[in-house]
């Protein structure tokens, strides 16, 4: 089998790709963990309760949205209730199911901690690139998730923030 080497056009922009997909989730956590005491994963799994109807979303609801396996929800999700941020409880549609909710406290540290999170994402990301850039990353982002997720099974996640005319 012969492989198909990458051009040095194509080497320069992976190598830039994967920089920043190792980069970015550092830069991240630590201003989450440094302000909030919280991973960037364990803001993430509080976030996607905070947009939630009820604030609630079964377990296995919430394990595809952060794209995570269940064993690693439960132990992040078992911290969060630790310190009083989330709770489960059983589901009263499905007493097999486990919803998880976020608490109040949860929903505080949610509002104290999000304008720090939006300002790191803004000066490390969208500050960075002109309105055209942005528009050319949402393309190329696109067209990776088409490889990426070929079902779109995490499309709800990234598309309900797209703008309709």
């Amino acid at each position: 089998m012969e492989t198909n080497w990458l051009t040095k056009d194509e080497l320069a922009a992976w190598v830039r790709l994967y920089t920043v997909v190792e980069l970015l989730p550092n830069v991240l956590d630590s201003q989450l963990r440094r302000d909030a005491d919280l991973t960037s994963f364990e803001y993430y799994v509080l976030a996607m309760l905070s947009e939630a109807p009820d604030r609630t979303l079964r377990m296995t609801a919430l394990a595809a949205q952060t794209s995570a396996t269940l064993p690693r929800l439960s132990h992040v999700v078992k911290r969060l209730e630790a310190r009083g941020l989330m709770e489960r409880f059983p589901c009263p549609e499905d007493r097999r199911a486990t919803n998880a909710r976020i608490t109040n406290d949860g929903w505080r540290k949610i509002l104290e901690t999000a304008p720090g999170h939006v300002a790191n994402v803004r000066s490390h990301v969208i500050d960075a690139l002109t309105p055209e850039q942005l528009g050319q990353l949402r393309g190329i982002a696109d067209a990776l998730l088409g490889r990426l997720d070929p079902d779109a099974a995490m499309a709800p996640l990234y598309r309900r923030h797209d703008v309709t005319a």
